[in-house]
């Protein structure tokens, strides 16, 4: 079993110190996967299969 966090943010400056320049947006263990789009749920699934 997986167990996760998530976490909406919100805050202008915290959006950019991931280096985001679209929303929305996807990070991952402080790693931006998506951006710009909203995934599908497909995608989110190969994604966390890596």
């Amino acid at each position: 079993m997986i167990y996760l966090t998530v976490e909406k943010v919100e805050r202008m400056e915290d959006i950019i110190a991931y280096g985001v320049m679209k929303t929305p947006a996807l990070v991952i263990d402080e790693k931006v996967v998506v951006m710009g789009r909203i995934p599908s749920v497909k995608d989110i699934k190969k994604i966390l299969q890596k």
